[in-house]
């Protein structure tokens, strides 16, 4: 007797576990505008940014990712090249280097309106690969390093591991590439090293380049 309702009831339990692990996945499960569904297991998150900095310029051999909504033949990641420009589909060569992000964008989104109408375009910066400087000449570790944040000119000069005996120490400048320009920042170490002309020792910026002749 009681194996006839135990039966049954076994059959029963088991169908409604196989239920519930149905009804669970199913709530995971996330349905694209094209009708594809995605499972949480596959579902990829979007991605992060290097810097939040919102003032960050930025700098050659920076990574960024380029979002033009509903473009996915324009969207894509691309690098700054040392030129301080980007390629992107319809619009060629584009200067990046020296603008923010949301620069960046804007200048993109003025330039689709040619072609697209009301175009959404969002520049994230994937990747800081500028954010060094590099020391050059008469010291005894030139190269690059890292770029400390607020680091002066005068504290990368510390690092450097000192001067040669033939260091011009009265006309070390600062090399700069910014909009697409060459600029040069001159500093006489003696000066500012004694608290005079101190405006010289700048705050650098990525991809700078101290030269000591």
């Amino acid at each position: 007797m009681r194996k006839s309702w135990y039966l049954p009831a076994a059959i029963w339990l088991a169908s409604f576990s196989i239920c519930v692990r149905a009804d669970g996945q199913a709530r995971k499960d996330i349905k694209t505008e094209s009708g594809k569904v995605l499972t949480a297991g596959n579902v990829s998150s979007p991605p992060k940014a290097a810097t939040e900095d919102p003032n960050y310029s930025i700098a050659p051999e920076d990574v960024l990712t380029i979002d033009v909504w509903k473009e996915p033949e324009i969207s894509r990641t691309v690098p700054v090249r040392r030129d301080g420009k980007i390629s992107l589909p319809l619009l060629n060569d584009l200067q990046a280097a020296g603008l923010t992000p949301t620069q960046l964008g804007s200048e993109i989104v003025e330039k689709l309106r040619a072609t697209i109408v009301h175009p959404e375009v969002t520049v994230i910066v994937a990747q800081m690969s500028s954010l060094r400087i590099y020391i050059l000449g008469q010291v005894t570790r030139g190269g690059a390093y890292p770029l400390v944040p607020n680091m002066t000119a005068m504290q990368a000069l510390s690092i450097a591991g000192g001067f040669t005996p033939y260091a011009n120490l009265k006309k070390i400048y600062i090399m700069r590439s910014e909009n697409g320009q060459n600029k040069m920042f001159p500093m006489n170490y003696k000066e500012v090293v004694r608290g005079h002309k101190t405006e010289q020792n700048i705050q650098l910026k990525p991809g700078d380049t101290i030269v000591v002749p």
